[in-house]
Formats: structure tokens, sequence, C-alpha cells
């Protein structure tokens, strides 16, 4: 899901190394404590049953990234990082067969609040995805996981290794080129504030230096990179633009923003 850091507390905020093992579990504390109010904060905008890449607001009914909307009945789709599984219901109710994957307990306590367990649902890290190989035929995630993982290539395996052959992988991120930028939605967001090209992790940590919020950065050639080490083929790079229709602010992303910076990439993938 789309992510926006806040915490009860006041963290430390950091540019530091963060290995696999710290990025994983400040990951699933952070989405343990923040699901609630991430969930009322945003539940109206993502909705109970829509599919939508980011804060711009683009959905995959008009997208289609997927695929044609028709071509999704009958198909096996991983959700990864699916949150309150809103995405996986949207699929579900093109006659897809989602599995809604996330790292957070809480996020998916809400998935069974606002459908009672008609998705089916897996608690699991996504760089060890407990699937048979060759288990899906698509595999999504919007804003999941991904900018969360200190490496997304060992993630990327692991999705090739449950789809089977020709299946597509797509998946939104932050666009790279946000973090040259401070996370404000205002003017004062507008000014290069720091190297695009720094890739040392975001880290929020308590007073014990312990990490409980990290996010990695990539550049845009990184991810491409990234991309094809894990097997796939890139056939497509969507940066969404900020429609009229969009007055929301979330965090950095604002109309005033996205009229003028990407703040989204998505990338569509497939595998032989």
């Amino acid at each position: 899901m789309i992510q926006e850091h806040e915490a009860e507390f006041e963290p430390a905020a950091t540019r530091r190394d963060a290995g696999d093992a710290e990025s994983s579990r400040a990951s699933r504390g952070w989405w343990d404590r923040n699901a609630d109010e991430y969930q009322t904060d945003h539940g109206a905008f993502l909705g109970d049953d829509r599919f939508v890449w980011g804060p711009e607001g683009l959905d995959e009914a008009d997208a289609a990234l997927l695929g044609p909307v028709e071509s999704l009945n009958g198909l096996d789709v991983l959700e990864i990082g699916a949150g309150a599984a809103q995405c996986s219901r949207w699929l579900a109710a093109q006659g897809a067969r989602p599995v809604a994957l996330d790292l957070s307990h809480r996020q998916l306590q809400h998935a069974l609040r606002i459908d009672g367990g008609e998705v089916p649902l897996v608690e699991a890290d996504a760089g060890a995805l407990p699937f048979a190989d060759g288990s899906f035929d698509l595999a999504c995630s919007a804003y999941g996981a991904v900018p969360f993982v200190a490496d997304p290539v060992r993630v990327f395996r692991e999705v090739r290794r449950v789809l089977r052959p020709g299946g597509r992988w797509v998946f939104s991120v932050t666009h790279p080129i946000r973090w040259a930028f401070p996370d404000e939605p205002g003017p004062e967001g507008l000014s290069v504030a720091a190297s695009y090209f720094d890739r040392t992790p975001y880290v929020e940590q308590d007073e014990a230096g312990q990490a409980v919020y990290v996010e990695h950065h990539r550049t845009l050639g990184d991810r491409v990179r990234d991309v094809v080490a894990g097997g796939f083929r890139l056939i497509d790079l969507v940066e969404p633009e900020w429609p009229a229709w969009n007055t929301q602010e979330w965090g950095g992303w604002s109309p005033l923003r996205g009229n003028l910076l990407p703040g989204t990439a998505i990338f569509v993938c497939e595998r032989d």
C-alpha cells in the first residue's frame, strides 16, 4: 500500500545503512502500529474494492496495466504488500482468483474487517513467498513491499519463481526523483534538497538506535537493472500525471507538486 510515515512517538530521522532483517522488522512493526490510522485517513480514497496505483488516483480499471479487464477472469493473482486487500477485492470482482499477502498482521485484520475473509490472506515476507513454483498468472503490488526491502532483486526472483511462464509483474513505488526533494506538499517541497544519487536508506529510529521505519531509495536506472536481474523484461514504465479532479494532499504528494514532478513510477514487467 501507499506509505505515509507518521508514528505515535517522534523517532529520529537519519540516513544510514539498513539490511534485510532490520528493514523487515521495522516495516512489520510500523505497519502494525499505524494500520488503524492509515485506514482511517486513506480508506475512503482507497475504497473497499478499488485498485488504485498511487496517490494520483490512477485506477487499474482505466490503466489495464495487468492486461485487459476482461482477460482477468479465471486468473490466479498474487497481490504483494496488500494492506487491507482493496486491490485484491477489485480483482475478485473481475472474476480473478486473488491471494492477498502482507507482512503486517494488523493490515490483514483490516482486510478481514472489510470482507469477512472472502479474499484469501497470507501473512508473509515478500522475500520468501510461501507458494509453489508457477502458482500464479499475475503478480502486482501498489506501493507494497518493494520500497521497504533492502534487496529488491531477491523479491523479484521470488515473484518470478511463483509466476507461470509469460506471467506479468506490475508494481508501483515512489518515483525516484522525489527523493531529491523535501517530503512536503507545498512550495517548500519544490527545491532540491538532496542528491538524487544518494542511495543511503531513510531510517527513523528510536532512542536505542533501533529502526522503526526504513525506506530504500533506488534511482530509476537501479530499478530497471533490478527488474532485469530478477529475471523479467521491462515492457512499460508509467509515470502517472496528476489529474485535475484530485485535490487531496497526501504526505509529500499534492496537486502543486504533481503538476510539476512525477510522484509515482509503475513498472510493468513480464517473465519468460
